[in-house]
């Protein structure tokens, strides 16, 4: 009869000295969200209380949900609201699958030296700024002599102040982050799509299958986890827009489509020195975006077999 071979576990000292040099690389992502991301949470005691910057947390008097009903019985509430669900849903809809088939799309090319040179052109607007992004959409959109004005004057038309309206902000919003990001997010789906097993599409091609039926059939049902993972993780982002480019391209014309929950934190919490409200409005959105979370991991969970925890 073999003998069970009993495991020593190796004490915490010899681990932490065989791996320490692992540990120095990522101590400073460890302390990056230790300082920035979860210290900042004792913070939000702040929101159930009329904060004074003179009497600190532990001077201040205690107000229960009293900024909470303030918020919902603003005027403000609702388009806020409104606003930001709009925006992020738009941004959702038509910004996720875009990476999806683009990179589906590339991966069909045979060529290397065309498809490494089209990947790097998609992910270099990523890297620009978001202010140089906003500055480039004036210039182009400028209804003066901006580009796109010109060319719709020429063609009989009026020029449009596209900044000026509120009808067509949510629009710009929407594609400037789709070109700006879209390379830079297909990225996992290419090293998902590397990982799919070459033995299926050979089988594929005896079968007599082509590309699109390959693509359909084999890729995208491979890389399903992959897409369902990152949907969930967008969808805990419903009520959150970027705060930066909002504020860069709004102004008082399209405050009715524009305003958002983020700016208007900006707005009483920073500029009005409103603290406790706009930490309990801050609370609320961060309660929001869990939830919204947990619902779609546990719709995926059940009916896809796949989730993010």
């Amino acid at each position: 009869m073999a003998k069970n071979k009993i495991e020593k576990k190796i004490p915490v000292r010899k681990l932490i000295k065989r791996d320490r040099y692992l540990l120095l690389m990522v101590a400073p992502c460890v302390l990056y969200f230790l300082l920035f991301h979860y210290a900042p949470m004792v913070w939000n005691i702040v929101a159930f209380q009329d904060y004074n910057v003179r009497k600190g947390i532990f001077g201040s008097s205690w107000v229960g949900l009293e900024n909470f009903k303030r918020f919902f019985e603003s005027p403000y509430a609702f388009r806020l609201i409104r606003n930001t669900f709009l925006l992020s849903f738009m941004d959702l809809l038509m910004g996720f699958p875009v990476p999806i088939l683009f990179a589906l799309l590339l991966n069909e090319v045979k060529r290397k030296w065309v498809k490494r040179t089209v990947q790097t052109f998609s992910y270099l607007p990523h890297f620009i700024s978001v202010v140089v992004v906003v500055g480039m959409m004036k210039i182009f959109l400028s209804p003066t002599d901006g580009i796109v004005n010109l060319a719709i004057q020429a063609l009989g038309g009026s020029a449009v102040n596209f900044f000026s309206e509120a009808k067509i902000f949510r629009w710009l919003y929407v594609f400037s982050n789709i070109w700006q990001n879209f390379g830079w997010d297909s990225i996992i789906y290419f090293a998902a799509i590397s990982g799919v097993n070459p033995e299926l599409y050979e089988a594929a091609i005896v079968d007599g299958a082509g590309r699109w039926k390959k693509m359909f059939f084999i890729t995208l049902p491979c890389i399903a986890p992959t897409i369902i993972v990152l949907l969930i993780m967008r969808i805990g982002w419903l009520l959150s827009v970027g705060f930066e480019k909002i504020i860069l391209m709004y102004n008082e014309a399209t405050y009715e489509t524009a305003d958002v929950i983020s700016t208007y934190v900006y707005r009483v919490g920073l500029l009005n020195s409103d603290f406790s409200y706009g930490t309990a409005i801050g609370l609320f959105n961060c309660v929001v975006s869990l939830v919204l979370i947990i619902l779609a991991n546990g719709l995926s969970r059940k009916f896809s077999n796949t989730s993010l925890f």
